[in-house]
């Protein structure tokens, strides 16, 4: 049943009604601007937590008003939506307690934390667009408010790595409203709906259709680092840890992965996606990315680009898995959506953390790094692990998925191709694993003078995020697990009768 009421936007509000009270703070009200930080983030944890009870049992929350005719601004939290904005209101917490430390003693607090709450915000209103239409709104909201954040320090690589991400993201965001407005003209209507909003009208046009969907995938692949649109993402590594977490996890990439999935399901059908013959090439980019991220990881000594890279082979695992139209396959994608987002924060996070306690930025500087930060480096190397593909970590159980999917759709290659990838993992991660725990003492970097030590608010993120890492993979089976969630998505996407 469907309810038209105003939850969807007390979430919203709760991460943009605070971006201008932010804004509005002197640098030096620091602990009026956490109080706001970690009230907003907790409040919207707590919020979503109740939209995810009644959501399973069977509301959909709606709100909507008209524009023109056909076009609406719609907000819908139905259980995708539910799967992405779960992940981004908890990492945004978690990702929030760590900024405030990381930026404890940084300038213009209030600036970056502004624009930081309206980056969640155009994250949740990514998640809870009803349309095309209102995608894109927030979708190009995002680009805007994440552009400060990643030329926060203002140094000459910084802007120059901005530049490059403006350049990359709004023409995507010109191409998908190319699509936007030529999906209105052909449909009457931008929604997204159940098994596809196009379904009914590509018999009559099935050459427009084969086009908008190259063209609506090229608007959101930017987002997606699928290749070769992906050069922004390791250039932008330049940003602060928590931004960095942020465009990895669970903002930019993850809403151009997301936007992929709402256009393959419920904007084409999965079944009309197939019949117009445009899946295949859509899993022939995510498999040519999945290999070329993998590798490009492999020749990165700089370890926030060696992780962007990985970024650019594991989110185009969502891609693969949604494209292989087979319904295991779509619960590996799903599921990777939230297991990647929480691997890679972890990663992220542990990252900034050897960057701002030992001034480690490269991976031939991590001799001896986890006798030095213990904590730090046990949560990045189960992060690590877990992408590589360890059971019973949350990033095993999505390869599974994955595998088992590829099986399922008669295209056994795909199990090479996991197995091949899990292989490059393992050659560009574990030599971090080993320097960091078996390099030579000698070699290890000392602390660096009057660099500050690294606080509870710092240490304790990534430790959190890891214990997910494993919580979800070993509990994947539990109610309310990330996997069971996604079976209850792929059922209403696969198995649901058309009405």
């Amino acid at each position: 049943m469907t309810e038209v009421v105003l939850l969807p936007v007390f979430i919203l509000m709760t991460s943009l009604g605070v971006a201008p009270l932010i804004f509005a703070l002197p640098e030096r009200a620091a602990g009026w601007r956490t109080a706001l930080n970690l009230g907003a983030a907790a409040a919207k944890v707590a919020l979503v937590g109740w939209l995810s009870w009644k959501v399973a049992r069977g509301v959909i929350y709606e709100v909507r008003f008209t524009v023109l005719p056909g076009l609406e601004f719609k907000l819908q939290a139905d259980p995708l939506a539910v799967l992405f904005i779960a992940l981004s209101a908890v990492l945004w917490l978690i990702t929030t307690v760590y900024a405030v430390g990381y930026l404890e003693k940084g300038p213009h607090r209030s600036r970056f934390f502004g624009f930081f709450s309206l980056c969640v915000a155009a994250t949740t209103g990514v998640a809870l667009a009803g349309n095309l239409f209102t995608f894109l709104i927030f979708y190009e909201l995002l680009t805007l408010a994440t552009y400060p954040l990643v030329v926060h320090r203002g140094t000459a690589a910084a802007l120059r790595a901005g530049r490059i991400y403006l350049i990359y993201t709004l023409c995507g965001g010109l191409v998908l409203l190319f699509g936007t407005l030529w999906l209105w003209v052909l449909a009457g209507t931008t929604d997204f709906v159940p098994r596809g909003v196009l379904a009914d009208v590509v018999a009559d046009a099935p050459v427009q259709a084969r086009v908008l969907f190259f063209v609506l995938i090229a608007g959101l692949g930017v987002k997606a680092a699928l290749f070769p649109l992906h050069a922004w993402l390791p250039i932008a590594m330049v940003a602060p840890a928590p931004v960095s977490a942020l465009l990895h996890a669970v903002a930019v990439v993850k809403a151009g992965a997301f936007g992929i999935m709402r256009v393959v399901y419920e904007v084409f059908g999965i079944d009309t996606a197939q019949a117009l013959g445009v899946t295949a090439p859509l899993v022939a980019v995510a498999a040519v990315t999945i290999l070329y991220g993998s590798v490009r990881a492999m020749m990165e000594d700089d370890l926030k680009r060696r992780l962007a890279f990985s970024t650019v082979s594991q989110v185009s695992y969502i891609t693969l898995g949604v494209a292989l139209a087979s319904p295991i396959a779509a619960i590996g994608a799903l599921a990777h959506l939230i297991h990647q987002g929480l691997m890679k924060i972890t990663m992220f996070l542990a990252a900034g953390n050897l960057a701002e306690g030992l001034g480690v930025k490269s991976v031939s500087q991590m001799n001896g790094v986890g006798r030095k930060m213990p904590g730090t480096m046990v949560a990045f190397t189960l992060a690590l692990l877990a992408m590589i593909g360890l059971p019973p970590l949350a990033g095993f159980v999505s390869k599974w998925y994955l595998a088992s999917g590829g099986l399922a759709a008669d295209q056994g290659w795909v199990i090479a191709l996991l197995a091949g990838s899990s292989l490059l993992n393992a050659l560009y991660f574990l030599p971090i694993v080993h320097r960091a725990w078996f390099g030579v003492e000698s070699d290890a970097p000392a602390r660096v003078p009057g660099r500050p030590r690294i606080g509870w608010m710092m240490t304790a993120p990534p430790v959190a995020t890891a214990t997910l890492v494993l919580v979800a993979g070993i509990f994947a089976n539990a109610p309310f697990s990330p996997l069971e969630w996604t079976r209850f998505i792929v059922a209403l996407e696969y198995l649901e009768p058309q009405p």
